[in-house]
């Protein structure tokens, strides 16, 4: 009798032979082998099982490579069918793999997109609902964990009590816990027959039993007084037709989705969408991105003084936003806020920084720049770690019940030298520095931000009281703040990713360190730490360097550090940066951000943003302003506009 283990070896060694096969072009070899495997799978593990969605995958890639597009449309939408059902059943298990698994059928999914854009060429009448479902299936190519932490809040928000909104809490947390026990037993059950300890694999598994018991109380708690729960709580595809009615008469949704060849782009208007293949990939993407970020991120050049800022191509930057912007440009016509989703390299640009039109050469110094047709200066623009965070932020989360409008956080407590010639040395004129643990507190002090913080408090009728300064920005009195009755949160202070200090394996936000180090205080708000606060927060505004930076871990997507833990928290939007910021800079825009949103709060953050980066391209007194460097590393995530 033959087993799934010979069975196994055989498909194998036949999709093996089919892939080198198609690399060679000869699609009739090849089919047969293909057909086969997926015979073999279906009888010995089932219909629905995810190696025979890996099987309609393989041969739905080879008919639309032969043009057999129909062909290919069957096959790919019964593989994704299978996928779709599997990534519900995973949330709903609460195994961290199924987010793996998503990721991992991610080529599936997108190859299902590009058939049905395919198809949907030849066939005008089903145009529409052909774009309608890559809409949804692209979304599933997009497995984020800022969105799945958006996706917590919006559930805890939308609970109908106090009571069932810390279930709610309690229940992303006991999740939380559940997920890093389970890595951890799969790391200690990986170990090496001589080097695993059965002990503690017995005690990690009994504490994974324990946190197993705990959530199923939990959601059969949520399941009879929160029925909405399961639905809210887990980031699904969006409809088209219900993204289109999120969105605002003047505002429009760009969603990319970047494969190895070309890349889909999504335009949606409230009464109109379209669906682009742009013929650039990943490869092109990265080198682009790569080419712009080498001229706007500090830690990557020597600046001794302003007039050392390296030229910003933007030849490059108008290049970029034809092949990946322009092919919408009418479609985008009347908007004024643009809220995008970005995936793979677009996701460590902020979009601002791409040029609408043929730029003129610079003039002498930094005027030039000032006359750029910048995409800051056309759109408000809004980052959204996916589309279904705009379904949450939209229909389900209303504005912060906080009391208070405003704290902020910063100016520590540091023993650095100051220095008095800002804008000359790189570690006087960046938030964050590369330093050991144990010289947190030899980072340079940032007076400056005592001021930024005293200016946006003002702007929104906040006192000295609000504000945590100096000896008071400490980490148990920031702790102890009642930070969930804010609105507003700022933090201006240095900001540090995975890796800066020795031992620093997440990214953090420097605080006053304590007399004495120990394991409840270094000095370090860190992602995890973050994550543990209770926020009922607007917007939380991080003035300090790298805050849109992934959590450190290899291949880590943007946004899944600093990010992700204030959505965990709970704030619906989060002002971050991608690369170090200017101070002086920085405070001459998170200024005028408050004082535009103080003046006309119908503005939205990130109309607010938009007035605050024009402000600083002006700026006479500092001409090098004007240069992208110092206005254009903050983005606005989450809910860009005024909130409801």
């Amino acid at each position: 009798m033959t087993t799934y283990h010979e069975d196994g070896r055989v498909v194998l060694s036949l999709n093996n032979l089919a892939e080198l096969y198609l690399a060679q072009g000869r699609y009739a070899e090849a089919e047969p082998l293909f057909t086969r495997s997926l015979a073999i799978f279906e009888k010995a593990l089932g219909p629905e099982h995810p190696n025979v969605a890996t099987s309609l995958v393989n041969l739905a890639g080879l008919h639309q490579d032969q043009g057999r597009r129909q062909d290919a449309l069957s096959e790919v939408r019964r593989a994704t069918g299978i996928l779709r059902n599997r990534v519900g059943r995973a949330e709903t298990d609460r195994s961290a793999g199924g987010v793996t698994e998503q990721r991992t059928n991610r080529n599936g999914f997108l190859l299902h997109v590009a058939v049905a854009e395919a198809v949907s060429g030849s066939a005008p009448d089903q145009r529409d609902a052909l774009m309608a479902e890559a809409f949804e299936v692209g979304q599933l190519a997009q497995a984020s964990d800022a969105a799945r932490a958006m996706a917590g809040m919006t559930a805890r928000f939308a609970a109908t009590s106090d009571a069932l909104g810390a279930a709610v809490r309690e229940r992303q947390d006991a999740l939380a816990e559940w997920q890093s026990l389970d890595r951890a037993l799969v790391a200690a059950a990986s170990e090496p027959a001589g080097r695993r300890d059965p002990a503690s694999e017995a005690a990690l598994r009994q504490l994974l039993s324990a946190a197993d018991g705990r959530i199923a109380d939990l959601d059969g708690r949520l399941a009879r007084d929160f029925p909405r729960f399961a639905e809210i709580a887990n980031p699904r595809p969006v409809a088209l037709a219900e993204a289109a009615a999120l969105l605002g008469p003047d505002e429009a949704l760009l969603v990319w989705a970047v494969r190895e060849q070309d890349t889909f782009l999504w335009a949606v208007r409230r009464d109109r969408s379209a669906l682009y293949r742009l013929p650039v990939g990943r490869q092109r993407l990265a080198d682009a991105v790569t080419h712009l970020r080498a001229a706007l991120d500090p830690s990557q050049v020597a600046i001794l003084d302003p007039a050392d800022l390296p030229p910003f191509d933007t030849e490059a930057a108008h290049q970029l936003y034809r092949m990946i912007v322009a092919p919408a440009e009418d479609l985008l016509a009347g908007a004024r806020r643009v809220l995008v989703v970005p995936d793979g390299p677009l996701q460590s640009l902020p979009p601002g920084v791409l040029v609408t039109a043929e730029p003129q050469l610079p003039s002498a110094g930094f005027d030039g720049y000032r006359a750029v047709p910048w995409l800051a200066r056309r759109y408000a623009l809004t980052v959204l770690p996916a589309v279904s965070s705009l379904k949450g932020l939209r229909t389900v989360v209303l504005a912060a019940r906080a009391e208070r409008p405003f704290v902020g956080i910063g100016d520590p407590v540091l023993e650095g030298e100051p220095g008095t010639a800002r804008g000359v040395q790189p570690s006087r004129l960046f938030r964050g520095a590369t330093v050991d643990v144990d010289e947190v507190r030899t980072l340079p002090p940032l007076p400056d931000t005592a001021g930024e913080l005293r200016a946006e408090a003002r702007a929104l009728g906040a006192g000295e009281a609000d504000l945590y300064l100096r000896e008071r920005a400490t980490l148990p009195q920031v702790r102890a703040a009642g930070l969930k009755d804010f609105r507003i949160l700022s933090f201006a202070t240095h900001g540090l990713v995975a890796g800066d200090l020795k031992g620093l394996a997440e990214p953090a936000l420097v605080l006053t360190p304590p007399a004495r180090s120990s394991a409840e205080d270094d000095g370090l708000l860190t992602a995890s730490r973050i994550a543990q606060l209770q926020l009922n927060a607007d917007w939380v505004v991080l003035s300090a360097c790298n805050t849109a930076a992934g959590d450190g871990t290899p291949g880590a997507e943007g946004l899944s550090g600093l990010a992700k833990a204030f959505f965990y928290a709970g704030s619906r939007a989060v002002l971050v940066s991608h690369w170090p910021v200017i101070s002086e800079a920085a405070v001459k825009l998170t200024t005028s951000a408050f004082a535009a949103l103080g003046k006309d709060p119908s503005l939205g953050r990130a109309g607010a943003l938009q007035q605050a980066m024009v402000a600083v391209m002006a700026d006479k007194e500092h001409p090098y302003f004007a240069h992208p460097m110092l206005w254009a590393p903050f983005v606005v995530v989450g809910e860009g506009g005024a909130g409801r």
